[in-house]
C-alpha cells in the first residue's frame, strides 16, 4: 500500500475539511468567546467585522494585533482557558454549515474520499463531530494534539502521513476558513479553496492567491476544478 500513491488512477480526489468556521457555523460562538476572554485582561469587545480584519494563526499574534503588544505567558494561559470554557458553552447552540451533509454525502457517494483536520482539541473534537452525526463521511478525523496557539501545517503534514494510500498531496484539496489552511495546504503540496463564512474578511481571503467562495457548494465545485 502507499508505493502506488503516484499512479494516475489511486487514489482518486481528496477533501481535507476544515471543522471551525467551515463545516461548523461556530463564529458567534468563537466571538462571544474572544470577548470573555478579552474581559478577563480588560480589553474591549471585538466585533465580528473587527476580528476577521485581523484575525490571524498563531493566535498570540491575533492577541499582539489587540493589544498593541504580546501577551504575557499568564495573559496567553488564562485568556486560552477563559476562551475555551465560553466556546464549549456556545458551541451547543451552533449547526452545521448550510447544506453539509448533502455534500459530505454526495462527495462519498461520488467515490470520493474526504476527511477532516481541525485545531480543535482532538479527544474534544471526535465526540463532537460525532455529535453532529457526520463521522462516518471521513476517513479519519485529526484534531491538534500538544499545546494550542500552533499552526497547522505541521499537523497537514502529519495527516497526509497517516492518509498515505488514501490520499495523494497533488489529488487533495484543503477546504477551510484561514488563510492558515492554504499555507498548510501549500506546506504539502496540496491545493486549497477558502470559505467567507468563517474567521477572516474577503479581502484578507483574496491577498493568498487561492480560489475564495462564499458557500461550501461553491468550495466542492473549486475542487472538482482544481483536482479535475
Amino acid at each position: 500500500m502507499g508505493m502506488n500513491v503516484g499512479s494516475p488512477a489511486d487514489p482518486g480526489r481528496h477533501l481535507v475539511w476544515d471543522w471551525n468556521g467551515t463545516l461548523l457555523n461556530d463564529v458567534t460562538a468563537v466571538i462571544a468567546a474572544t470577548n470573555a476572554a478579552f474581559a478577563e485582561i480588560g480589553l474591549p469587545p471585538i466585533t465580528l467585522e473587527r476580528y476577521r480584519e485581523l484575525y490571524c494563526i498563531p493566535i498570540p499574534l491575533f492577541y499582539e494585533r489587540l493589544l498593541g503588544r504580546m501577551p504575557t505567558d499568564a495573559e496567553w494561559l488564562t485568556m486560552d482557558v477563559i476562551f475555551h470554557r465560553h466556546y464549549a458553552e456556545h458551541r451547543v447552540a451552533c449547526g452545521l454549515t448550510d447544506g453539509v451533509e448533502e455534500l459530505l454525502g454526495e462527495w462519498r457517494r461520488a467515490g470520493h474520499s474526504q476527511s477532516l483536520l481541525s485545531m480543535y482539541e482532538h479527544d474534544e473534537l471526535v465526540p463532537v463531530v460525532r455529535g453532529y452525526g457526520i463521522e462516518s463521511h471521513f476517513v479519519r478525523v485529526d484534531g491538534r494534539t500538544g499545546p494550542s496557539g500552533g499552526s497547522k501545517a505541521v499537523h497537514m503534514e502529519r495527516h497526509l502521513a497517516a492518509l498515505m494510500g488514501t490520499a495523494a498531496p497533488e489529488r487533495t484539496v484543503v477546504i477551510g476558513d484561514a488563510v492558515d489552511d492554504a499555507l498548510a495546504a501549500a506546506h504539502v503540496g496540496a491545493r486549497a479553496v477558502l470559505y467567507t463564512g468563517g474567521s477572516h474578511s474577503r479581502a484578507i481571503l483574496e491577498e493568498v492567491g487561492v480560489p475564495v467562495v462564499d458557500t461550501l457548494t461553491e468550495a466542492v465545485e473549486e475542487a472538482i476544478r482544481l483536482v479535475a
